[in-house]
């Protein structure tokens, strides 16, 4: 046989070697296709540490910014940013930015050729970091613009935050013979705790869907699993609740509850439960798990039985996050003694911002700004008691002093509401855990327990239209795995009656006389110093206990409008009140003269929480550039670390 043409061998011989690693797409004809994302480079190992935790191994030289070595790149004003960005921007998106930074700095290398990074992805993260960025007067870093050095999906570009998500995909299969309704009761890791939201949602996708609120100060998602006839969507009337666990990383059981609650709520439904259809038919229910996700790892790394008071209550950050919202209790009590003053909706002042706050709890007050909640619950650990505001007494010395917010009759009903049917609040044993509260009924008054400023329930209550109840599940804060089964026997039952709650009362939507919904109106109780304001489509939710009520709609521009109504003792659903409101003359335009306030610029993203015109805002003025030149804070705290001065991050 003679020998192949020399050009014929050649091809076998290129395809011969190329079939076996090649890192991207065949062609019809097995050719290995390189995306136009990729150029030809010499592939080596990926040394900096700051990119260590990248979805890959190696990486390649000149990078993308044309630096050359492993020196040049360290001593890069780039790198050093994104060395600190955890610290300047307090855990903001971290760490998406960082890994998107590194794609750029040391990118992507496999099988010799360079892969460059998705433009969607960095265009996304702009649109939710760039305030982050804003807020401390920092511009946006040239080198991580999306047009220039990132590429289009159908270019082959790849994900840069893939491994944030890599480990959490993956789903775990149940053991063979057990049915879909089955619930593991145990201790979730983070990762599994992921994997069993998004299973339950997939499970009973019309009803339920998982979504984010943000990230934790080390970059865990906090997620939550929300339950609707509407997943996604505000419906008309229908009241939103939020149960939130694990606020204290060390305090899980509340987290693991609401685990259960999520997989409990999804069998239950497709089961054709009619207590259960009835509930998420009318009502939308937001569970998240665990709000310190960060904390949670260091109390679960001693192990159930072996954790401390202490160990892992607080963030990454070492904050309590329940003594990390803005005090408005201290402004309450001023504003209390004003005869006339609006003592609800208080704005956050600006002097909160000037302090350290977590990004957990960012996310909670944007979250609280972006749905109309009516009734909250934070599950904790350490006792068992049902606690509700206010937290912090009115006279600041006194440790332990009755100090109940107008709602006080109602707050009663909805501690009740849980430890009424909680088998061990209710069991009449001195020697039980939480002895001490048994002739209280296993409830108490926040500040009557012990006073606290800084606490997220003061604040749902004061801030916004939410009624929110602190629940202690129990003695032992990282309870063992054998114990969780009937905690939550326990706490089911309980868990259910207090959501249901939130139909008591009346709710209705406020309209102006075309039919137009009036956002933002107050709606007030005689009697009751506590306003709750119209959501964005004008409807409402009042939480009310039985009896006879003199109930007002007023709004600016608007002629108040009064009705009386009836609340029967064992009512269970919402009645349905509706104010047609009718405009004013001009010569009463100044009626809501001394009622309205005027609030300062929200950080969080929000205008006024009563959606009125707000005052020029401190931090934005601070950032326009002064009249001596002067550089943004971190000027100089950055300039130390590196002798390049990157001027590329001023914005004036």
């Amino acid at each position: 046989m003679p020998p192949p043409p020399p050009l014929l061998l050649l091809t076998v011989l290129v395809v011969a070697a190329a079939r076996p690693g090649c890192e991207f797409e065949r062609n019809p004809a097995g050719e290995c296709h390189r995306p136009p994302a990729a150029d030809s480079a010499t592939c080596m190992d990926l040394q900096l540490r700051t990119c260590s935790d990248a979805a890959y191994n190696h990486t390649t030289f000149p990078n993308l910014l044309q630096h050359r070595s492993w020196e040049v790149v360290e001593a890069s004003s780039e790198y050093i940013l994104l060395s600190v960005l955890h610290q300047l921007l307090e855990g903001q998106c971290n760490p998406d930015l960082r890994l998107l930074g590194c794609a750029v700095l040391a990118p992507r290398c496999e099988g010799g050729w360079v892969r460059r990074p998705c433009r969607h992805i960095c265009e996304g993260l702009r649109e939710v970091c760039q305030p982050a960025f804003d807020a401390i007067d920092m511009a946006w870093p040239y080198f991580l613009d999306c047009h220039r050095y990132f590429t289009r999906e159908d270019e082959g570009c790849y994900d840069p935050l893939e491994k944030l998500r890599g480990g959490l995909e993956a789903d775990e299969a149940l053991p063979s013979g057990l049915p879909p309704t089955f619930i593991r009761f145990s201790h979730h890791s983070y990762a599994q705790m992921v994997r069993v939201l998004r299973r339950t949602a997939s499970r009973c996708a019309h009803v339920a869907r998982t979504y984010s609120i943000g990230r934790s100060f080390d970059g865990r998602e906090l997620l939550v699993i929300e339950f609707s006839s509407r997943p996604g969507q505000h419906e008309l009337m229908e009241p939103e609740v939020k149960l939130i666990g694990n606020i204290h990383g060390n305090e899980v059981a509340g987290r693991e509850m609401l685990i259960y609650l999520a997989q409990y709520l999804c069998s239950e439904y497709l089961l054709g439960n009619p207590r259960i259809q009835r509930l998420l038919n009318t009502t939308r229910i937001h569970l998240l798990p665990s709000m310190n996700p960060d904390g949670y790892e260091v109390a679960a790394a001693e192990g159930a039985g072996y954790n401390g008071w202490t160990g892992g209550r607080q963030n990454a950050q070492n904050l309590d996050l329940n003594r990390n919202f803005p005090d408005l209790t201290s402004e309450y009590y001023r504003l209390a003694e004003t005869r006339g003053a609006r003592s609800d909706h208080i704005p956050i002042p600006q002097h909160y911002w000037w302090g350290k706050v977590a990004p957990e709890t960012k996310a909670i007050m944007k979250w609280m700004q972006t749905i109309p909640f009516v009734l909250s619950a934070s599950l904790h650990g350490g006792d068992l008691v049902v606690s509700y505001p206010f937290d912090f007494s009115q006279h600041p010395q006194e440790e332990k002093m009755f100090s109940p917010t107008p709602d006080e009759k109602m707050f009663k009903l909805l501690s009740r509401a849980y430890a009424d049917v909680h088998p061990m609040m209710m069991d009449r044993s001195e020697n039980r855990c939480g002895g001490n509260f048994l002739k209280r009924g296993s409830i108490i008054n926040g500040a009557d327990w012990y006073s606290f400023t800084g606490g997220m329930s003061d604040f749902n209550y004061l801030h916004t239209n939410c009624f929110e109840i602190t629940v202690e599940l129990g003695c032992v804060k990282f309870p063992p795995e054998e114990a969780l089964y009937t905690l939550w026997q326990h706490n089911k039952e309980s868990l259910l009656n207090f959501v249901e709650t939130v139909h008591r009362g009346i709710k209705g939507v406020v309209t102006d006389k075309f039919g137009k919904p009036v956002k933002n109106a107050r709606i007030s109780v005689k009697g009751i110093r506590h306003d709750i304001t119209t959501a964005p489509d004008g409807d409402y939710w009042r939480l009310l206990p039985p009896g006879i009520h003199i109930v007002i709609a007023q709004a600016p521009g608007y002629a108040k409008v009064i009705k009386k109504v009836i609340i029967p003792t064992r009512m269970k659903r919402a009645g349905r009140v509706d104010f047609i409101l009718q405009p004013l003359g001009l010569e009463s335009k100044n009626f809501f003269h001394g009622l309205r306030r005027t609030g300062p610029h929200d950080p969080l993203g929000g205008a006024s929480s009563l959606g009125e015109a707000t005052e020029p805002d401190p931090l934005r003025a601070r950032r326009q550039p002064s009249a001596d030149g002067s550089k943004p804070w971190w000027w100089s705290y950055f300039t130390s670390l590196s002798t390049h001065r990157p001027r590329w991050l001023l914005k004036y």
